[in-house]
């Protein structure tokens, strides 16, 4: 087995979020379907760019956001995603990499620019996401290092990232090179129209054993087995998949195995302020304590940890030590 020089890997769309606070006559008036996430075309990127209040630019992305994550437990994190050469490719590239990540993918010469996703605010915290895709979507199966898949503990893919063909060429390289090298893979289902457009390819990577874990949101899950039930679709999910940890907003999560259920709440927080990020960072905590050994419970603990932190302030990224918050909690680091 090669040598680990990594906790976690994460490849997934490299997004440049730009953030606002909405009302949500805002949201009508721009006929955005409110808590939903549309993908949109360059030109529509920028009617809306112009038709926004003041904005935070942050770089972003799902898997980008809990790789982040990752980094801010002081574990060992890359991260493969394609930027553009251009001036949100060069912001993406520092910002991650001043979070702590090794983020080496070559940047596109040309082509579209580079993703950026317009996140809606509203007071009740709620985000409503509109995302241009652009040079996210050119991530080809040679921008996947066989030596750094190798090297990390857990790969994990991003759901989004399954639209397009040669992306999905990366994901299925690097699920192989790992699994070769004796590592684990996850998934995130990433959004519950996702799992819609994919349901039975993401139905297949699990039952095959292509990924080890699965992190899902209630919705999606309810979406991956087209049921209204919460404990029927969970109840499917346990005989499909090796481990899979669904979370349930303020009720916490369920970490599902083959041979016992946990049960973990949510971290309490004083004021939801913006529920960007909280999956991706929940992940965040749960692959840490899986890469370090901890048991799901644990692991799970730490994970409702970085949400609750997360989802207090506006951003998809933690803005103080989680590795400090987890002492504080008594949780192990």
């Amino acid at each position: 087995m090669p040598d680990l020089k990594y906790d976690v890997l994460g490849i997934g769309n490299a997004i440049v979020d730009v953030i606002a606070r909405a009302e949500d006559d805002f949201l009508v008036q721009q006929k955005m379907p409110k808590g939903g996430m549309a993908l949109i075309d360059e030109a529509r990127a920028e009617s809306i760019y112009d038709a926004m209040g003041p904005a935070v630019e942050i770089s972003g992305g799902s898997a980008a956001n809990t790789i982040v994550g990752v980094a801010g437990f002081g574990a060992r994190a890359a991260f493969v995603g394609k930027v553009k050469d251009d001036e949100l490719g060069r912001a993406f590239a520092h910002d991650i990499r001043a979070a702590g990540v090794t983020f080496d993918t070559p940047p596109a010469a040309d082509g579209p620019s580079t993703a950026r996703c317009y996140v809606m605010v509203t007071p009740d915290g709620e985000r409503t996401m509109n995302t241009f895709l652009g040079a996210a979507q050119d991530l080809h199966p040679a921008d996947v290092d066989p030596e750094m898949v190798a090297g990390a503990a857990i790969v994990y893919l991003e759901g989004y990232l399954w639209d397009p063909p040669h992306a999905k060429e990366a994901f299925r390289k690097a699920a192989t090179i790992a699994h070769g090298a004796g590592r684990k893979v996850a998934l995130t289902l990433s959004d519950a129209f996702c799992v819609g457009r994919y349901r039975a390819e993401f139905l297949d990577l699990i039952k095959t054993g292509t990924v080890d874990l699965v992190f899902a949101n209630e919705s999606e899950l309810k979406s991956l087995y087209e049921t209204a039930d919460f404990d029927t679709a969970a109840a499917a999910l346990r005989a499909d998949a090796r481990l899979a940890v669904v979370t349930r907003s303020e009720k916490g999560c369920v970490v599902i195995g083959k041979d016992a259920t946990v049960v973990v709440p949510a971290a309490p927080i004083g004021k939801l302020v913006d529920a960007t990020g909280a999956g991706d960072l929940f992940a965040a905590g749960f692959m840490f304590g899986m890469a370090r050994g901890r048991d799901h419970k644990t692991s799970a603990q730490l994970g409702a940890l970085a949400a609750a932190e997360v989802i207090q302030h506006i951003g998809a990224r933690p803005e103080v030590s989680l590795k400090d918050l987890a002492r504080q909690g008594g949780l192990p680091i």
